[in-house]
Order: C-alpha cells, then structure tokens, then sequence
C-alpha cells in the first residue's frame, strides 16, 4: 500500500487484510465493509469524494449486486429507471425541492453550482485546463494528464465556467 498510496484500517488475519475493514485509495474514494484475501468481499459500500455512493455484495473483488445512489440522494434503479427521461427532465433535486428560476442554478444538480476556475471545464472527478492539459481534483490536486481522445469528449461536453459562456464581467 506504502506504493500505491492506499491506506487500510481494520481487521488482519496472517497478516493479510481479512474481516471488517476500511480501505482508502489514493483519490479518496473509500470502501467500507468486508473483506477476504486482501479483495472486498461480502457486504461493502464504496464512498466517492463527490458523495455519491454503491453498496454491493462482493466476490473475490467483483461487485456481484449493488446499489448506486448519486450524491443528491438519487438511487439508481436499473429496471424502470424513468429520471431525465422524455417526459421529465428535471434534476432529482428540482423533483424534491422544485424548481428555481431560470440561469445559474440550472446548470447542474449542484445548489449552487461548482465554481468553474477561469479558462476551465468542470469534468465530473475535477477541473480541466485545456492549455496545460492537467485534471485536478475539486480541492486543486493533480489527477491526471488528459490524452487527445479525453480532451476532445471534455471540450465537446463538459460545463465551461458560466462566466465564460455568457459573456458576463462582474464589476469590482
């Protein structure tokens, strides 16, 4: 783990990681629950940084059955899935709080929405700045660098910085 930059508190058997546990990876996302082998198995909830969650039942390290709820409080349901369809397009938190009126708060299901660093994208894990090519996290930490093909589908479709878009200049 010392190389990977994952931590593990929690039960060992031989030394191995094995019983209730809580394991750390280096972008924050967290699993909490059982584990065999040093693999999640058994009951066991993954935590994103960005809130959102699954819990599953594990085998050897593979989600056999789960449950995804996103950070708004949304849980996804793979048979009969009806949010932002045709018929109804609002986000979950307009569904439980209503509507707000046109502009800003539209942008995303964020109340208020993501503060965009000029010249940015918000792509959903962090920032992306298409000079440097750089992803970092939502606390400015370095991620990644973007290759072609994800700087191509970032600048294709990811939100800019309001600001940018609609040519607003606030006033100092």
């Amino acid at each position: 783990m010392e190389y990977t930059g994952s931590q593990y508190q929690g039960e060992r058997r031989e030394d191995r990681l094995e019983g209730n546990g809580q394991y750390i990876l280096p972008t924050e996302t967290r699993y909490e629950g059982e584990m065999r082998d040093g693999m999640f198995h058994g009951r066991g909830t993954l935590h994103f940084p960005n809130g959102s969650k699954y819990e599953a039942r594990w085998d050897c390290g593979i989600a056999k059955e789960g449950k995804y709820t996103f950070a708004d409080g949304l849980e996804y349901e793979k048979d009969e899935w009806h949010y932002c369809d045709g018929y109804d397009r609002r986000f979950y938190t307009e569904i439980c709080h209503g509507l707000k009126p046109a502009g800003r708060s539209q942008l995303t299901d964020l109340d208020p929405p993501r503060q965009i660093p000029e010249g940015c994208y918000d792509c959903g894990d962090g920032f992306y700045d298409p000079v440097s090519r750089v992803v970092n996290d939502y606390q400015h930490r370095f991620l990644r660098n973007a290759d072609d093909d994800e700087h191509k589908w970032i600048v294709q479709t990811c939100r800019k910085g309001w600001d940018e878009i609609t040519g607003y200049k606030p006033k100092h």
